[in-house]
């Protein structure tokens, strides 16, 4: 039996962040956007991260767990605050 292969025009056409999220380019933001009006080009600057709906469908297209994935959003780890930095360099010299 073969090999379980990810979908390599899938994994072309997305990145996975440490945190686990699934970013993408939005369709039609590349060319020809003269014709299309500013609100339409504005909205497909936002948001270039999937929902966790997809996010699971993108998992078995990868044959690979996304990090992440499942846990509650409070539990995941996140980078410190600039005030989180200074009070735990503060906490170490003393």
């Amino acid at each position: 039996m073969g090999k379980m292969k990810p979908h390599k025009g899938l994994a072309k056409r997305i990145r996975i962040s440490k945190s686990g999220k699934v970013r993408h380019r939005s369709a039609y933001h590349k060319h020809l956007s003269s014709h299309k009006s500013g609100k339409r080009l504005r909205q497909l600057r936002k948001d270039p991260t999937v929902a966790s709906s997809e996010t699971k469908r993108f998992e078995k297209m990868l044959f690979r767990r996304l990090r992440g994935r499942g846990k509650a959003v409070g539990s995941r780890r996140r980078s410190p605050s600039p005030e989180e930095r200074r009070a735990a360099r503060e906490g170490s010299e003393s």
